[in-house]
């Protein structure tokens, strides 16, 4: 995602950017990438909660309190931090906390099968927490992503057919690609403001 929005950003030529990306583009470190550049990106978190799922209560119930760097559990406790270890493959340092209170919490049963119910946080979590307020505060942002770029993509797949590219590489797809956009800009433009006025103004950019 940030390579792509930083490439955006320069096409552009501006200096600000909101990156709007679906839920396959959720990726913590991407995230991070954006928010190094100064891009505000917009992605909604992958649904994978198997707690949620089963009936029990999800991360996103137990509310982090920075200034002490606690968490405040369902029933109130609060959950503090524990050991800080880092994923191989990312690598991410995770932050784990836990509350000595969860195996005589009356409500565990709703929360974790195991002894203690730990919650990780990666040492960037803020990142991702300010997406998300950026996200609840533009409640739209994805429906105008839809209906601004799904149709486009729709309408060039419909022009491609079944079989898509007819090209093969990298240098050579990108250039088929890139003349498909030209075609379909053209179009819409043509619809706009109709044929006669896009041959003037082609004729004046030309000049």
């Amino acid at each position: 995602l940030s390579p792509m929005a930083k490439a955006a950003r320069e096409a552009m030529g501006r200096k600000k950017l909101k990156a709007l990306a679906d839920r396959g583009y959720c990726s913590a470190t991407e995230i991070k990438g954006c928010d190094d550049a100064g891009i505000a990106a917009l992605v909604p978190k992958t649904q994978t909660s198997s707690a949620k799922a089963d009936g029990r209560f999800d991360r996103a119930d137990f509310i982090y309190i920075a200034k002490d760097d606690q968490y405040l559990r369902p029933a109130g406790q609060r959950a503090i931090y524990r050991f800080t270890s880092v994923e191989r493959e990312t690598p991410m340092a995770l932050r784990t906390y836990w509350s000595s209170a969860c195996p005589k919490c009356p409500i565990k049963n709703r929360c974790t099968p195991t002894d203690y119910r730990r919650i990780r946080r990666w040492e960037h979590e803020a990142v991702l927490e300010a997406m998300q307020s950026r996200l609840d505060r533009q409640l739209d942002a994805m429906t105008m992503r839809r209906r601004t770029v799904e149709h486009v993509f729709g309408t060039l797949k419909h022009w491609m057919g079944t079989t898509h590219f007819q090209t093969r590489g990298l240098g050579h797809v990108a250039a088929e690609m890139s003349l498909h956009v030209l075609a379909y800009n053209l179009k819409r433009v043509i619809r706009i403001l109709g044929s006669a006025k896009t041959m003037r103004a082609m004729k004046l950019a030309g000049a």
